[in-house]
């Protein structure tokens, strides 16, 4: 993320310590999926809700991040596209990853290691 987009984040957030998990902040911004039932039928869908500028901003990183040809990043969607989804789906699916890698690195106060991964 850039001066601007970090920026914007600062923003929208505020003070990282309401959010309780990363899955909260990813709901807060509108990429948590959510489960659809009805009768019989079970699916899930996209969510429509959350900040929508939080969500902007998580979706421009993440659009940056293949475009810049960031290598874990772009890896990371071309496993996607090829598992099936479309460009939209996968860049949903990266934003919403960014949302857990930048919740922890706030939240620990550590900078980002690509080299560690996650348990």
């Amino acid at each position: 993320m850039g001066a601007v987009l970090s920026a914007e984040f600062i923003a929208c957030v505020g003070d990282i310590r309401r959010f309780a998990s990363a899955d909260a902040l990813a709901s807060a911004a509108g990429l948590a999926s959510v489960i659809r039932q009805s009768g019989k039928s079970t699916g899930w869908r996209r969510a429509l809700g959350g900040d929508k500028a939080l969500k902007r901003v998580f979706f421009q990183s993440a659009f940056c991040a293949i475009s810049t040809k960031h290598p874990l990043s772009k890896a990371f969607y071309d496993r996607e596209r090829r598992e099936g989804k479309h460009h939209t789906q996968a860049i949903i699916a990266l934003a919403r990853r960014r949302v857990t890698v930048l919740w922890t690195m706030l939240r620990t106060r550590q900078t980002f290691d690509p080299m560690k991964k996650a348990a």
